[in-house]
């Protein structure tokens, strides 16, 4: 594969559930069908690039403008539950079941010291001063079930104890090693409903 066709099919395959070989397959899609498919996702890309931001309060996607986003300026919405989830994804994920109503607080990773991701990497300053000033009762750790996300989940809720905040970790139905987005809305709203203390 030529150089510039390579470098497309490494920053595809950069993509969550594109290996190499389905990468390779869209690079020459797209090289190959310029006048509609490559323009236009390249328009697309410019598009996202110029008004997608990141919530500043909670860290899930929102518009150029609109910061804090929808859902932290949504006064109907439960101000005493805060869902901890750890990709924007997740918040999707959460929101298609139709039975979650509270707040969100994306962490833009998980605990992983194999990878080189410690506690620093992760907005857990920005967490806590959340909790502290807009006294959640409860937190509601919303993530995977991988060693990862055990990690991340356990280091939070010690990270939390004394806080006069009630802790849960989502439960039933959560396939061990998978991620929140991967979920059926089913399943998922049945681990919201199964929640477990910590």
């Amino acid at each position: 594969m030529n150089i510039p066709l390579d470098r497309l099919s490494r920053a595809l395959s950069k993509l969550p559930g594109i290996g190499r070989k389905t990468a390779d397959r869209m690079a020459l899609k797209l090289a190959y069908h310029q006048d509609t498919l490559l323009r236009a996702l390249a328009g697309a890309l410019n598009e996202v690039s110029a008004t997608v931001r990141s919530c500043s309060e909670c860290g899930a996607v929102t518009v150029a403008g609109m910061d804090p986003c929808k859902l932290c300026t949504d006064t109907s919405r439960d101000s005493s539950m805060l869902y901890v989830v750890e990709d924007p994804s997740d918040v999707i994920a959460i929101e298609n079941t139709g039975v979650v109503r509270g707040r969100y607080h994306v962490l833009m990773g998980k605990l992983s010291p194999m990878d080189g991701n410690g506690p620093w990497d992760l907005p857990l300053e920005l967490l806590l001063k959340r909790i502290d000033s807009n006294k959640f009762a409860e937190v509601i750790l919303a993530v995977g079930t991988d060693m990862a996300s055990d990690t991340t989940a356990n280091f939070i809720s010690e990270l939390l104890k004394g806080r006069n905040v009630k802790v849960t970790r989502l439960a039933l139905g959560l396939p061990v090693g998978s991620g929140i987005a991967y979920s059926d809305p089913v399943t998922l709203e049945r681990a919201i409903t199964g929640r477990q203390a910590m």
